[in-house]
């Protein structure tokens, strides 16, 4: 027993001495994370780097195996986590390991799959969204018929919803209508009856209600344009919200409608999109930015466009509102000021809505092809949008609208901001400043004539006749219409209201007054050189019957037809689109004509009468009786009107020609009658020597008077004293 324990005693006290000679050569300064090799040299451990260290100076750092270059993998749906000195490996969010595990060091222990947080309630979506499991997470989406809340999106995991209602409609204030009301019953029903489940037929309800509404519109039509273009405003943009409303109830999509009257409806709806939206239908075509449609804070969009021929009824007579470049432009193009512009509509009306209701201003501007009808020689096709105006009713305007061209019977507009548009084809009123002066100073003068005329035929005894009678009504006829068209046939202000259409309606009629007894005139002629000895003229109850009755009925029956066909935006006159024009020009062709035929003959009478009253009078003398009768007789009868008939198209040479020589002849009109049937007529001549005797107290020469009058016994027979 004794000598084994001397023998480990001695083994112990060897290996001890072995350890403490070993400590003396290892180096002291190894630092953290390594081991001494010897007295000059440490190494770093698994996982830092570098691998040996030879310095004080130096220090073993961790190697990140998850960072760059990349030298780990652990495999699909997995990501790689470091550690000190290590890594290891995870599931990414999302999944999980099969075995239920929270990590794993090798690709080839990698089980991940996928998680159902909707399956397995481990989500976070609002009571009124529905969980949509995805690859590795999920989202919230509104439940079917449902919208995000202002400020919300559809799809991340805070989306709060709130269900699609039927906007709600006020009837447009004092509009009385049965066909209005009625409809309104009906929208006022689908609203009641509204489920987000029925989106869709109830919008394909509303839009055969609209055009039930426009295509038996009963007393609307009868309603003045103001209350027309109130209720089109009304229902552009009534209909227009609500679709916008009840699109966002559809799953995502296109749609499209096209009712029995023709009326078409495309809407697309669109989540999680970039880049441009292209709408197309066979009125119109769309294309616009994304970013325009959803707006801020959105990913959700509708875009839509409502086209709907019936409504060019209540709109077009509408006037058109031109921006002050656009005048100015057209200023400098035709060198002359622009009155006003006459617009024809050549399209349907396209109404055209996206779900961004800010739509006032785009960040990008929106590009339209609108196919229309063929345009008229002469005139523009403009690109138009109905703006709403501070009445609520509304006009058509180009501000913010360019034309990028057109052919074939379509046109490309573009626009920085979104309502209801139209291609209208513009006629411009330039503004002659010299024909205008014209007129103003004819018609000053004539009117003073006018005057004169009138006085003369009431006060001067001698000469009361028949034919005076007509010519003194044919005077306060001229003189009541000129007054009236100097003083209100310009519409400065370019909308067509009371004033200016009772202005057109007065116009009509004493303008149709005055050729009736012009008519008259002829008929006194007739009688007085072609049938001498068959009686004189009509009787004054037949003539006032003619004279005022007629033009009273033409009036009567052309405002029973079509009321809104008196006064335009440039002027208190006719409208002349629609053929309303004829109202005016039917019976003045009618009257020149006859007039005309009438004129014809009593030249030729009146040559043959003056050869047998002095055979020898002289050729030429003869000839200049006749001359001066017939170019009186020409105003007499009106038929310096006819120039009227020729101007077609105001804009060549010679019908602006044409333009001054008419302006220049019926402005004057009133000046001839008075020369002709006063300064020329002798005893008129003698009554007035007499009124200015009694004015300027000399006494009256009846002897000078008497000598005068033998003395012309003696010459030819004037027409001016002859009453012809």
């Amino acid at each position: 027993m004794g000598a084994p324990h001397h023998l480990l005693v001695l083994c112990t006290l060897l290996l001890l001495g072995a350890g403490a000679q070993k400590d003396k050569g290892c180096a002291r300064w190894c630092p953290v994370n390594s081991i001494c090799i010897d007295a000059n040299s440490c190494r770093c451990n698994s996982g830092f780097t570098p691998e040996n260290i030879t310095s004080v100076l130096e220090s073993c750092d961790d190697i990140n195996e998850c960072g760059p270059p990349l030298s780990i993998s652990c495999g699909k749906y997995a990501d790689c986590q470091n550690t000190h000195g290590g890594y290891y490996c995870m599931c990414s969010l999302g999944y999980e390991l099969e075995s239920g595990g929270r990590n794993f060091s090798h690709p080839q222990n990698n089980t991940c799959k996928d998680v159902d947080e909707c399956a397995t309630g481990q989500h976070a979506c609002h009571n009124s969204t529905v969980c949509i499991n995805t690859q590795g997470s999920y989202k919230c989406r509104c439940l079917p018929g449902w919208k995000p809340l202002p400020g919300f999106r559809n799809g991340p995991k805070n989306t709060i919803c709130q269900e699609v209602i039927f906007p709600g409609w006020n009837p447009p204030p004092g509009i009385p209508s049965k066909s209005l009301l009625r409809f309104y019953d009906e929208v006022q029903g689908l609203s009641r009856d509204f489920k987000p489940q029925v989106a869709e037929q109830t919008i394909t309800k509303l839009v055969e209600a609209m055009d039930g509404l426009l295509a038996a519109p009963g007393e609307i039509q009868d309603l003045t344009p103001e209350d027309q273009y109130l209720v089109a405003t009304w229902l552009l943009s009534n209909v227009e919200h609500t679709l916008r409303s009840l699109a966002q109830a559809l799953p995502e999509g296109s749609f499209t409608y096209t009712s029995r009257a023709g009326t078409e409806l495309s809407l697309v709806v669109k989540e999680e999109g970039s880049g441009n939206i292209t709408l197309g239908q066979s009125y119109a075509r769309v294309l616009l930015d994304w970013a325009v449609a959803t707006g801020h804070n959105a990913s959700y969009a509708v875009v839509g466009v409502l086209s709907s021929q019936y409504m060019t009824e209540l709109l077009a007579n509408t006037s058109l509102v031109l921006e002050p470049e656009k005048l100015l432009q057209l200023t400098e193009a035709h060198e002359r000021p622009i009155r006003g512009a006459r617009a024809t509509l050549l399209s349907a009306i396209n109404s055209v809505f996206v779900s961004n209701a800010d739509t006032d201003k785009l960040a990008s501007p929106v590009t339209f092809a609108f196919s229309h009808q063929p345009e008229e020689p002469g005139t523009e096709l403009v690109c138009a949008f109905w703006k709403r105006d501070g009445s609520g009713g509304g006009h058509w305007a180009t501000e913010g609208c360019r034309k990028r061209g057109s052919g074939q019977n379509s046109t490309t507009c573009q626009c920085d901001h979104l309502s209801s548009f139209a291609v209208l084809m513009a006629h411009y009123q330039v503004e002659d400043w010299k024909q205008s002066l014209i007129t103003k100073v004819g018609l000053s003068v004539s009117l003073v004539c006018l005057l004169l005329c009138i006085l003369t035929f009431l006060l001067v005894r001698p000469i009361q006749s028949s034919r005076t009678t007509v010519h003194l009504h044919l005077c306060i006829c001229l003189f009541v219409g000129s007054a009236i068209f100097l003083a209100g046939v310009e519409n400065k202000g370019g909308q067509v209201g009371l004033r200016c259409r009772l202005v057109a309606a007065l116009l009509h009629y004493f303008f149709l007054a005055a050729f009736c007894w012009m008519s008259l005139e002829g008929v006194e002629l007739y009688f007085l050189v072609v049938r001498v000895f068959q009686g004189q003229g009509l009787p004054k109850r037949w003539q006032y019957l003619l004279g005022y009755g007629v033009p009273l009925v033409i009036v009567g029956i052309s405002a029973a037809t079509n009321s809104e066909g008196y006064g335009h935006a440039a002027h208190c006159w006719l409208d002349p689109r629609r053929g309303f024009l004829w109202s005016f020009l039917g019976p003045l062709t009618f009257v020149i004509l006859c007039n005309a035929v009438i004129f014809v003959v009593t030249v030729w009478k009146l040559t043959r009468k003056f050869s047998e009253i002095n055979p020898d009078m002289k050729k030429l003398r003869k000839a200049r009786v006749v001359t001066i009768t017939a170019v009186a007789q020409l105003f007499v009868l009106g038929c310096t009107w006819g120039f009227g008939l020729f101007l077609f198209s105001p804009e060549s040479w010679h019908n602006t020609v044409l333009a001054y020589v008419f302006t220049v002849l019926n402005c004057l009109q009133g000046t001839f009658l008075y020369v002709l049937h006063c300064l020329l007529n002798k005893k008129v001549r003698e009554e007035y020597r007499k009124w200015a005797y009694a004015l300027t107290g000399n006494k009256y020469s009846e002897f000078a008077s008497s000598t005068a009058s033998s003395s012309q016994q003696t010459r030819a027979l004037r027409p001016s004293e002859s009453g012809m």
